[in-house]
């Protein structure tokens, strides 16, 4: 939307010690309290100004105003202070993921029904509802917003059995790794805490400077692959805090020094983290989530490969 200026925290309630770093940031705040509002209130009088979007409840059950008690707090957030203003409401969609639309139906008939008992003009507030999923699926609740999330990562939306017409995110979250040691193993050769892999033969293992200190799910040992040199390579063993080991006894070439995939795309071959969420027994957003601050965030410009 073109006339958003300032970045939105989607945080609520809004807790009293982040109200300061928020407000003196320009932030514009999501309020789901008379409290949050009555401290947002407060730093807008310091500040010269603030905005906030009110968050309306309609059965994710986690914050927001409740959509059946309308008449009672929407004419409290729409009189007092000048300076904190009103500019926003939404909703947050609980099943826009299920296979059934009849949930999400009624969260938007809910939150229509709200927006009805408002003392403030439509025309004055950006109303935004529509998750990931609900763009994709629902486009009909576009409103004046959307707020993709996962999407933008990487991740689907849905099921894909049932998601048809939804378009397969980019791979755009990527986890890399280098080889830190090739070494040949005769047969008989155990790996890892509990030597749960055993070589059946004449092995060639690398280890990768990657561990679950670093986000990658203990779980995968065993279970889980990487990339290297275009070609997938199981993860053998259970995976240390900070080293992971790989059976690339079928892909030749690789030596110290190479950088390994364990999400994202190389050459034809692309580990999507779905995938990785799958085999983890998880979803995406605890993946990517995962990620530990011991991972360098590293920004690559896509288009200038094209």
């Amino acid at each position: 939307n073109a006339g958003v200026t300032r970045p939105i925290l989607l945080t609520s309630p809004l807790p009293p010690q982040d109200v300061t770093t928020a407000a003196g940031a320009g932030l514009t705040a999501s309020i789901s309290d008379l409290a949050g509002l009555a401290r947002w209130r407060e730093a807008a009088e310091t500040t010269g100004g603030l905005d906030f979007h009110v968050e309306v409840d309609t059965g994710m059950g986690r914050a927001g105003f409740d959509w059946r008690e309308t008449s009672q707090w929407a004419p409290v957030l729409s009189s007092g202070s000048s300076r904190a203003k009103w500019t926003g409401i939404y909703t947050h969609m609980h099943s826009a993921d299920a296979a059934d639309a009849m949930a999400t139906e009624t969260q938007w008939q809910r939150f229509q029904d709200s927006l009805a008992q408002l003392p403030v003009s439509r025309e004055d507030l950006m109303v935004h509802a529509a998750n990931s999923a609900t763009a994709l699926r629902w486009p009909g609740y576009a409103a004046d917003a959307v707020r993709p999330g996962i999407f933008l990562y990487g991740g689907r939306v849905t099921d894909p059995s049932f998601g048809e017409g939804v378009p397969d995110p980019a791979a755009v979250a990527s986890v890399r790794a280098r080889v830190v040691l090739v070494r040949d193993v005769p047969p008989g050769g155990t790996l890892g805490y509990g030597a749960t892999h055993v070589a059946r033969g004449w092995e060639r293992w690398a280890t990768l400077a990657i561990g679950y200190g670093d986000g990658l799910p203990r779980v995968l040992g065993n279970r889980g692959c990487a990339l290297l040199h275009g070609r997938r390579v199981p993860i053998v063993g259970r995976i240390s805090m900070d080293m992971t080991v790989v059976d690339i006894t079928g892909a030749p070439n690789v030596s110290a020094g190479d950088v390994a995939t364990l999400i994202g795309r190389d050459g034809d071959q692309c580990i999507t983290v779905d995938e990785v969420a799958q085999q983890a027994g998880t979803i995406s957003y605890e993946i990517l989530t995962g990620l530990t601050p011991r991972l360098p965030r590293i920004e690559q410009d896509t288009h200038a490969e094209n």
